[in-house]
């Protein structure tokens, strides 16, 4: 199979890449290296196109499947204006060429619609927008939808990502890449009062397996996480035990505004688990003692 992944260099984007190119298909990678880097690809061997895809651009050649994993994904980001023109006019772009070339499409959606709404979060529920970021792909899902009755269009909703190629996205990475590396270094763990705040961690390998099933799943939009919820304290304790290390917290205040701050993050997984046949196959526990060994 051909398949075309976007933003390909960055962290969930080369992940994928080298999976499939790994079950020996043909793979184009196309990044704008805005944020991703080559160092991410090492030994990948298809074809990288550098180009912006929030331009206009060509791309003279058809695929079976397009993988759009290219946004600005710091939800701080600073122009709010720009990160929403540059994500949606992508998704324009990338949902034209999936249209014309007949190729199925699979995109990163976020959790970040869901805000500070209640747990379990589930698919259809009312959303509730903090930042630019979560609007530009609110407004992707529902541009998404109208096209799930002409053509193979899957939207992954992505929860709290974490695993390896995430550190180039320096203060954005994950909270689990943070303390692994202040524990590393020594330093006292940082958690916000009084670590009783929960997400929902997703080991990038899972993300990369629900990609891979979206090719054969009904169009829609699905919920990509473990459905647990994990507390800072009890994620700092993992990573004490992984690292063979004793750290207790020093507990600072929250530097957010509260009503931005997603407190509580946590995955509905039904939808997933029946049409998507997606249920996550990494324990948080595992997911850390192997990544740890990594960075």
């Amino acid at each position: 199979m051909k398949y075309l992944v976007t933003g390909g260099a960055g962290f969930i984007g080369s992940n994928l890449a080298l999976t499939l190119e790994s079950e020996k298909h043909q793979v184009t990678v196309i990044d704008n290296f805005s944020s991703g880097h080559l160092d991410n690809l090492k030994g990948f061997k298809g074809k990288i196109i550098k180009q912006d895809i929030s331009k206009n651009f060509e791309i003279n050649e058809t695929f079976n499947a397009i993988f759009h994993q290219a946004a600005i994904t710091d939800p701080r980001y600073g122009n709010d204006e720009d990160l929403l023109k540059q994500n949606i006019n992508g998704f324009k772009n990338i949902i034209e060429i999936a249209e014309n070339g007949k190729s199925k499409l699979i995109y990163a959606s976020s959790a970040s619609v869901y805000g500070n709404t209640a747990t379990p979060q589930k698919e259809k529920q009312e959303k509730d927008i903090t930042c630019a970021y979560a609007q530009s792909k609110l407004i992707m899902d529902e541009m998404a939808s109208h096209y799930f009755e002409k053509m193979h269009v899957v939207g992954l909703r992505y929860f709290n990502v974490f695993g390896p190629n995430e550190a180039n996205k320096g203060r954005a990475a994950s909270m689990i890449y943070h303390l692994i590396k202040q524990l590393q270094s020594n330093q006292i763990p940082k958690l916000f009062k009084f670590g009783e705040q929960k997400r929902d961690h997703i080991y990038v390998k899972d993300c990369v397996l629900a990609n891979i099933l979206a090719l054969d799943a009904k169009p829609g939009i699905y919920n990509v996480g473990t459905g647990i919820a994990t507390t800072f304290n009890d994620l700092l304790k993992l990573i004490n035990e992984s690292l063979g290390t004793n750290y207790t917290p020093n507990y600072i205040d929250m530097p957010y505004n509260p009503k931005t701050y997603k407190t509580n993050t946590q995955a509905d997984t039904k939808k997933a688990e029946s049409i998507l046949k997606f249920k996550a196959r990494y324990p948080l526990k595992d997911a850390i003692k192997e990544y740890s060994g990594m960075i």
